[in-house]
């Protein structure tokens, strides 16, 4: 008979941090960690973050600055679009626990802990890290900005198109339909069914952007997904240095504007950017 597994019981075991057996594929957060340690990067984040955090606030000790960057690390690589999706990912892994130096009986952070911090830092900070982190591509001699490329791609806004608005009233979208469906075909606008039926088979459907809006996301544009069905979306805009690969610069535009539109702008961006970097070269590691 097979038998269901279960976690044994058993008293409180101890098992050296060393001797934990982890994946083939945990060399890779062990070797970043390396590299982001000889670079001082951990250090670099303390110095930038601390005006942001009050040491005598007598409250419990805040989340390592570091801890969040290399978060966002995480799910830059793994492709995890969501604070809550980093979170669980972080939480389950043995060798990104290591990589966050998080031992197994400590809680990693959450959710609601990325958020705050992210809220709480400045976008210069952000601008700053993201910096850094190409500096050993500059000392490597990898980054030398002759050749950038500009392109972009659209995604997902954090908004719903069941929430949109009317700017000219501030009607919801909901209850607009629901005026519309009862002075058509007598519908009792509170059949949210019905409602439904009828937006779905009324002609000459359109929305506009300049008409509604996202309360949730104002930037937030009506547009085409990758998948050909609409939704609220952003334009992300890439640079990037096409002799190492790396990504030099990131705007998130309209999904409206076109993708010649003030691309010149962008490359100077992208350009200074570069010539940042330069800087950093030469600046002492802690």
């Amino acid at each position: 008979m097979i038998r269901k597994k279960t976690l044994p019981a058993q008293e409180e075991l101890w098992v050296a941090r060393d001797q934990i057996k982890i994946g083939k594929g945990s060399g890779f957060y062990d070797r970043l960690a390396a590299d982001l340690d000889e670079q001082g990067f951990g250090d670099h984040i303390r110095e930038l973050c601390a005006p942001y955090y009050d040491e005598g606030s007598g409250g419990r000790p805040p989340i390592d600055p570091e801890v969040y960057f290399k978060m966002l690390i995480v799910g830059f690589f793994e492709k995890i679009g969501s604070e809550r999706g980093i979170a669980s990912r972080c939480e389950d892994s043995l060798s990104i626990r290591r990589f966050l130096r998080y031992d197994l009986v400590e809680a990693t952070p959450n959710h609601s802990s990325l958020s705050v911090i992210r809220k709480r830092l400045a976008l210069e900070v952000y601008e700053e890290a993201f910096t850094f982190s190409l500096r050993p591509l500059r000392k490597a001699g990898l980054l030398k900005g002759e050749a950038i490329g500009v392109d972009s791609s659209t995604v997902e806004a954090n908004a719903s198109m069941e929430k949109l608005t009317r700017r000219e009233d501030g009607k919801s979208y909901r209850d607009y339909i629901g005026e519309l469906a009862a002075e058509s075909e007598g519908i009792d606008p509170e059949d949210n069914a019905a409602v439904a039926d009828f937006d779905r088979r009324r002609k000459d459907k359109k929305l506009s952007n300049e008409e509604w809006y996202s309360p949730n996301d104002p930037d937030a544009k009506i547009g085409l997904r990758k998948d050909g069905a609409w939704d609220m979306i952003h334009k992300v805009e890439n640079a990037v240095d096409l002799d190492s690969g790396a990504i030099i610069s990131m705007e998130i535009q309209a999904a409206t504007k076109g993708d010649a539109t003030d691309m010149a702008a962008h490359f100077e961006t992208a350009a200074a950017m570069v010539e940042h970097t330069a800087s950093l070269v030469h600046q002492p590691i802690n």
